[in-house]
């Protein structure tokens, strides 16, 4: 897997203090604050309870950083390494009244992360020596997109498009509206710019051809079964970049790839992965 380039601070310092402004709302941490006394100093272990990939840490580091700079925060295993049931993730030491207040916000970024990326490496591996590779989708939670994409990587896939401004996706939508592939295709063609790739979805090998004459750089083929596939892959000859997507499993990944397609888009990796269950606990020497 290439080297996993972190997320920029100026991405997740915005997320994490309004996931603390939500959870400490106006009168902080009440519990704490009642149970802990002020000068009491703890150390605490963030600990897998189930195997699975790492993906979020300096987003959790963030948030104990933003409720206290004083913390010391020492990472054991790294995002993008694998953790089994019982491993130390990282440790944290410092006042208890701060590890407590931000411990919340930081497990649920960093078990939600770790769960994409775990959903993530295992579809890798479901298609491992084959051609394919895995991609994620739009299909995000809202303002947590840069968050999950980066899960995604963290599990050894790819990116497909951040946003709507960064590369044209022709879909069916668009394709009712505008007539027909040729039609949306001339128009896309004549409105990007040179650094701009097109793709356009496709539910039939005719549409297929079209898309292939219109000059596509990629296809989308949307819920094709694996002969349609073979056969789109045959028609295709290394024209364009090919991407499979539609209701693709775990179970059914591995036949998709075998087919030859480029690219698989799996969206349930960042609508739908279970989160991975983190735990943070009080060590006592």
């Amino acid at each position: 897997m290439p080297e996993l380039e972190p997320l920029s601070q100026l991405i997740i310092e915005p997320a994490v203090r309004a996931a603390l402004q939500e959870d400490l709302g106006r009168a902080g941490d009440v519990t704490t604050e009642a149970t802990v006394p002020a000068q009491a100093t703890a150390r605490a272990v963030i600990a897998a309870r189930a195997q699975g990939r790492i993906a979020g840490l300096d987003v959790a580091r963030c948030a104990f950083r933003l409720v206290d700079a004083s913390l010391n925060i020492a990472v054991q295993i790294k995002d993008g390494n694998d953790a089994t049931s019982g491993d130390a993730i990282c440790l944290i030491e410092g006042p208890a009244r701060s590890i407590l207040s931000a411990e919340r916000v930081a497990l649920n970024f960093m078990g939600h992360m770790s769960g994409i990326a775990t959903a993530t490496a295992a579809f890798v591996k479901a298609v491992e020596g084959t051609t394919a590779r895995i991609t994620c989708t739009r299909k995000t939670t809202p303002n947590l997109r840069a968050f999950e994409k980066y899960a995604v990587r963290a599990g050894g896939g790819i990116n497909h498009r951040f946003g709507l401004d960064d590369g044209i996706l022709i879909k069916d939508n668009h394709i009712a509206v505008a007539g027909d592939v040729r039609a949306a295709l001339e128009a896309a063609k004549a409105r990007a710019g040179h650094m701009l790739r097109i793709e356009i979805e496709v539910d039939t090998l005719d549409q297929l051809q079209q898309a292939l004459d219109g000059g596509a750089h990629a296809v989308l083929l949307d819920n094709m079964d694996e002969s349609t596939l073979r056969k789109a892959v045959e028609i295709n000859k290394g024209q364009a970049t090919l991407e499979a997507s539609g209701g693709i499993t775990l179970e059914t990944v591995r036949g998709i790839a075998e087919t030859g397609v480029d690219l698989i888009s799996v969206g349930w990796l960042t609508h739908s992965a279970p989160s991975l269950d983190l735990g943070l606990d009080i060590v006592f020497d």
